[in-house]
């Protein structure tokens, strides 16, 4: 809970006195935040469920300042933590549509469109970039 779900708040908190109009606040989640496939990360995707609602909500309390608020939720993601060729990487392909774990740069160009002026009106999105693993 304090990585996943106090840190955020507390980065929000520091950051929203110099945020300007065009402003952005883009949060990383998990699609496990939406959908728990198997046992044993409950509090994990419990914390990841809370940035959900804290996106929500600050979107609606910075919007009138035109300062947008957004979470993107990967799936299984190709990092040293949990490797495509590692032990349960099998597993989470299975769950997905595309039948693959994202690359880094595919998580992070999602990120870049919310940072971009061509998301100017997207706030309060939940944008899950998962290979279709909560489809």
């Amino acid at each position: 809970m304090d990585v996943n779900v106090r840190a955020p708040v507390l980065f929000a908190k520091a950051v929203i006195p110099h945020l300007t109009e065009g402003g952005r606040i883009i949060t990383i989640g998990s699609a496990l935040g939406e959908r728990v496939p198997f046992p044993g990360i409950t509090a994990y995707a419990m914390s990841k469920a809370a940035l959900t609602s804290f996106t929500r909500g600050l979107s609606r309390e910075l919007g009138p300042n035109g300062i947008t608020v957004n979470l993107v939720q990967p799936g299984a993601t190709n990092t040293d933590a949990n490797p495509a060729d590692g032990e349960a990487a099998d597993f989470q392909r299975s769950l997905t549509s595309l039948g693959r774990y994202a690359e880094p740069r595919e998580v992070a160009n999602a990120v870049v469109f919310l940072a971009s002026p061509a998301a100017s009106v997207i706030t309060g999105t939940i944008l899950t970039a998962d290979a279709g693993a909560i489809a």
